[in-house]
């Protein structure tokens, strides 16, 4: 039983190095497409292929997507109810925001806005804001510099128009656009470290 064994392990890497394709399957060829220079009449400004929304699930669930519309809402709401809330690190009160959300309730607090960029999709973010350079405090609900706020930031593949050329002149066609993917990095919250000591 061995020595035929042994003559499989010697025959086998002979064998794939004579045949061009491997054994167990056809190999994977990479095809680079060049991609489709769409005009203003095929699109409009703001919306993507239908063959690229595939990806409008997943970016629903992303959370610089998901909030986009409650912060309008409350945007809205806020101008005819109140005056904007300012951007200072704010003194914690436990009794005042215990019913808070968490970016309220953190000792590295954080606030939301909008980002929006016509060039992308989704052309609307939501990005956070850290309030405080420092932590606050849990002994006096006030800010500290013995701690550092810092965002947390998560990739996002978005898509990206750029100008395009309709013609074989490779100068880009007035109007013309086509799109390419492009990850980036979005701050949604904001937490405490240690400061970095130089």
């Amino acid at each position: 039983m061995l020595l035929p064994s042994l003559l499989l392990l010697l025959w086998l890497p002979a064998s794939l190095a004579r045949h061009r394709h491997p054994l167990w399957g056809v190999p994977h060829t990479h095809t680079h497409e060049t991609p489709r220079c769409y005009s203003a009449e095929e699109l409009s400004l703001g919306q993507v292929p239908a063959h690229l929304l595939a990806r409008a699930a997943k970016w629903e669930q992303a959370l610089p997507v998901a909030l986009v519309s409650s912060l309008e809402m409350a945007g809205r709401r806020r101008r005819t109810e109140e005056p904007p809330a300012g951007t200072q690190c704010p003194v914690l009160r436990p009794e005042e925001v215990l019913e808070a959300d968490i970016h309220q309730r953190s000792i590295s607090p954080w606030r939301y806005r909008v980002d929006t960029d016509e060039s992308r999709y989704p052309q609307k973010l939501a990005v956070a804001e850290c309030l405080c350079k420092g932590c606050i405090s849990t002994r006096t609900g006030r800010e500290t510099a013995a701690l550092n706020s810092v965002p947390l930031h998560q990739s996002l593949l978005v898509l990206r128009r750029q100008p395009c050329s309709r013609d074989a002149s490779g100068t880009p066609t007035p109007g013309a656009f086509t799109f390419h993917a492009e990850s980036i990095r979005v701050p949604i919250g904001c937490t405490c470290v240690l400061p970095r000591v130089v």
